[in-house]
């Protein structure tokens, strides 16, 4: 078993589309649209299925806000310079809400970024090839 993918509600989703693309330079994958139901997939991520885990927003017609309730916690990103990325973050115009700087407790060096809708990414420091400080 493994996990395909993680779904979230967007309000705008070109907004949204725009910042996993832009800024967290994630690729729009597929997009799916279901008139009858109301509501537009897109499928994004740093690869496809199954060899990679992708992201889902689901844009709900007519729907432009969430509350985000107190079970969310957030998506975690790996990058193998976690300073030069906070930098592009902010240079696409993404917030950073957390500077980049070791873990409460550990060595791991992470930072967070927020999404348009307020979701929370955790970017963490850690070489593509696995290698890298746990937490």
């Amino acid at each position: 078993m493994r996990i395909l993918h993680t779904m979230l509600r967007v309000g705008d989703l070109p907004r949204s589309i725009d910042f996993y693309t832009k800024v967290l330079g994630m690729t729009l994958l597929r997009t799916s649209d279901n008139p009858e139901y109301q509501y537009t997939l897109a499928f994004l991520g740093y690869g496809a299925n199954p060899e990679h885990a992708e992201l889902e927003l689901t844009y709900n017609y007519g729907q432009h806000s969430y509350d985000m309730g107190n079970a969310y916690g957030h998506l975690a990103v790996s990058s193998e310079d976690i300073y030069a990325t906070c930098e592009a973050v902010r240079a696409n115009g993404g917030n950073i809400t957390r500077e980049p700087g070791p873990v409460k407790g550990g060595q791991t060096v992470i930072a967070f970024v927020t999404d348009p809708d307020g979701y929370k990414i955790e970017l963490i420091e850690r070489s593509f090839d696995g290698a890298g400080a746990g937490l």
